[in-house]
Order: C-alpha cells, then sequence, then structure tokens
C-alpha cells in the first residue's frame, strides 16, 4: 500500500487546504468552541473537508479530530489508514502567529510510515515516506547544524510544570525555542532543535504526521514512561507523555 501512494500527491492536498486556510486567516473569521471548550475555526471545518474528499480515492479508513469519533472495535481491524489534524494549533491560528500546520499521517498498523506537515503562513512544508527520506521545503534532513548546547523546543500554549522541571534537569547550558503546533517535533526532525519534552496532554493526531517525520529523519519519539515508541491506533486516542530527539 505504501509504495502506491505518491509523497507528492498528499503535499498537494496539503497546500491546497492550506491555500484555502489562509483565505479565512486572512480576513476576520467566527471562533466556535467544542464541547471541551477548545476553539474552532470555520478553516478547521474548511480544511478538513478539503482532505478528507482529497483522500477519498485511496480508498483507506480516516481518523480524523473533526470527523466523528470511530469505535476502537472498528479501528483495531485497520491496517492502513490516514491521521488527520486539519489546523494543528488552532489557538496559534486564532492569533495569527502563523504557527499552525496542516497535518496528514499514514498509519500502518500503529506506526506513522507516512507525514505531512505544512505551515501556510510560513510557507514552510515537511514532508517524509519511510525508505525515502525527510524533507523540509525539498531539503533532506537532519539538517547538518552543530549544537553546543540543549536547544530546547516547547509549546507556546502548554508549557506544563513537569515540562518546566524536566527543562531544570538537564544539565548544560540550555535555549528554549518556543514555537505552536507540531512545529516543534519537525524542528527537532530538522535538527534545529535538539530535544522536545511534551509533558501535558496531547491526541494521537497531532503528533502523527510530524513522528513519521521526526523517525525517517533518524530520531525518536517515545514514550517519557517506558521509553518505548510511541504506538498509535490505541483504544484512548491520547498520547502518553512523550520525548523527541
Amino acid at each position: 500500500m505504501l509504495e502506491s501512494i505518491a509523497l507528492e500527491d498528499i503535499k498537494a492536498i496539503a497546500k491546497s487546504a492550506g491555500d484555502s486556510v489562509m483565505s479565512v486567516y486572512n480576513r476576520d473569521f467566527r471562533i466556535y468552541y467544542k464541547d471541551d471548550n477548545s476553539p474552532l475555526s470555520e478553516a478547521d471545518m474548511i480544511a478538513n473537508d478539503i482532505i478528507c474528499d482529497s483522500l477519498k480515492s485511496f480508498n483507506l479508513p480516516m481518523l480524523s479530530e473533526e470527523n466523528k469519533e470511530i469505535p476502537y472495535s472498528i479501528r483495531k481491524e485497520w491496517e492502513y489508514f490516514w491521521c488527520i489534524d486539519p489546523i494543528d494549533g488552532t489557538k496559534e491560528f486564532i492569533k495569527k502567529n502563523g504557527q499552525f500546520t496542516i497535518n496528514i499521517a499514514l498509519i500502518h498498523k500503529d506506526t506513522p510510515v507516512l507525514g505531512v506537515v505544512y505551515a501556510p503562513a510560513l510557507d514552510i512544508m515537511y514532508s517524509a515516506k519511510r525508505g525515502a527520506g525527510a524533507y523540509k521545503n525539498g531539503v533532506k534532513l537532519p539538517l547538518d547544524i552543530k549544537h553546543d548546547s540543549h536547544k530546547i523546543v516547547a509549546s507556546k500554549s502548554h508549557l506544563s510544570q513537569e515540562t518546566k522541571d524536566f527543562i531544570d534537569s538537564l544539565e548544560g547550558e540550555k535555549e528554549i525555542i518556543s514555537i505552536g503546533s507540531s512545529l516543534k517535533l519537525c524542528l527537532v526532525a530538522s535538527n534545529e532543535a535538539t530535544i522536545y519534552p511534551r509533558l501535558s496532554p496531547t491526541m494521537e493526531w497531532d503528533s502523527a504526521a510530524a513522528d513519521a517525520i521526526v523517525r525517517e529523519a533518524g530520531k525518536m519519539t517515545y514514550d517519557f514512561q517506558n521509553k518505548k515508541l510511541l504506538v498509535y491506533n490505541k483504544e484512548n486516542l491520547r498520547n502518553p507523555y512523550f520525548i523527541v530527539e
């Protein structure tokens, strides 16, 4: 299945969704709130419709943040499926700081094997396919950057006390890079940062696409508690706390 999917086609879908999202971003727009009080813009739904409609031709199941929840009794039978976050970083989108992404991942059983993370306001496209390398705007990752200190990437919106404690525990010189959405994982994949501790809640669609890029760039995303690689399509779609390095 993976061999039959062209990464360029998935990048084109993300680009199309990104163009439509930017048409909303550049004007006044309405903000809604979900049952859990998290924000939702009209751009989330526009992007979701474009991505899901475009992926239908692959005839694979889809798991999206904005679609109806699918029972684990059905999901556990999936061999391949798309994991989608139409806009990761809705709070950043609302703030209009550009640090939001469109995330599309292909999962094989419990492992991300293809990922596209597109930041339309920044015109940055990260992409990867298992066995074919990881890229940032066409440049192969990781970048050749030497570090003489910890370059720690942290969330702009979700810096928990556990994360602060972890950062304090690191020895040596430290520099904090604050950025929104799944761009945090991508900065480690590109070698622009050395570590990303995420010791606060996330869902699988928040990390899946970027995790595919991280792995193909030769880095790791692992469970903070058991040090094992993050797995997907769990009964509970919430991620454990994790570290990317």
